[in-house]
């Protein structure tokens, strides 16, 4: 925090700026995973009918991957949406409620994570600064102050084998295809 209280009010207003523009970017960054998204579960529809189970489970992985990507930037935004609505608080991180508090800390954890957004490595500085470095360390490693879901979204396994197949299933259910699992 700066010596002067102007400074952290400038620098309070800076991350409502990048916020505000990693808001932006977030809608533009969401529609190329949701066309990837769509195109991927079309793929694993036609590789199920194709009777092309290995292949339908690699492209599965990737209908996880972009499904985890499209709920963490929701998760994003509301926590972008949160902190430009309580900036005034950001200017006294002790006396912040736990909803601000969470929500800076899922920033944080998000920036590292979401190279779509370089706006939030640069608020995530500034919040490090306002927040102190322990603050900054257990949110970096998404430990109690950020949300497990935004964690688990942006960190978790891709890989299990039982996510996959449940999103086959799904798929397959959805086209009508009966596909035996059993060939896995």
């Amino acid at each position: 925090m700066g010596f002067f209280q102007g400074n952290a009010s400038k620098q309070t207003s800076r991350v409502k700026k990048l916020l505000k523009l990693a808001l932006s970017r977030l809608a533009i960054a969401r529609r190329p995973r949701l066309a990837r998204w769509s195109i991927c579960r079309s793929d694993v529809g036609q590789l199920l009918s194709l009777g092309h189970l290995h292949r339908a489970l690699l492209r599965a992985e990737q209908v996880i991957e972009e499904d985890n990507m499209l709920l963490a930037f929701d998760i994003i935004e509301l926590y972008c949406k949160r902190l430009i609505e309580h900036s005034k608080q950001l200017d006294k991180p002790q006396e912040c409620n736990e909803e601000t508090r969470e929500a800076a800390a899922g920033i944080m954890f998000a920036a590292r994570w979401c190279g779509d957004l370089p706006e939030l490595l640069l608020a995530r500085a500034i919040l490090e600064d306002k927040f102190g470095s322990d603050f900054a360390v257990m949110a970096k490693e998404g430990t109690d102050i950020v949300d497990p879901m935004l964690v688990w979204k942006l960190s978790g396994d891709k890989t299990n084998m039982e996510l996959k197949k449940k999103v086959m299933k799904e798929i397959a259910t959805e086209n009508n295809i009966l596909v035996n699992f059993s060939e896995l």
